[in-house]
């Protein structure tokens, strides 16, 4: 972590926390440690990896980049 008002902070890591935190984390009270950790892991494969765009896929996200190679 960089300090205040330097430009090589982490804002983009600190906002996508924040929504995955308010999108998932936030709305339930988890029984177990193992349960959050399941539930984030689904959230990263099944929402946010297959709809991110890359810039070695023509910016383009993986789902999209394969409907067109097929």
């Amino acid at each position: 972590m960089n300090g205040t008002g330097n430009c090589l902070d982490n804002a983009a890591v600190a906002t996508f926390f924040k929504t995955m935190k308010a999108e998932l984390l936030w709305q339930k009270a988890w029984a177990c440690h193992r349960e959050a950790e399941m539930a984030i892991f689904e959230y990263l494969n099944g929402f946010c990896n297959p709809r991110r765009r890359h810039s070695a896929l023509g910016w383009k996200s993986p789902l999209a980049f394969e409907a067109k190679a097929a």
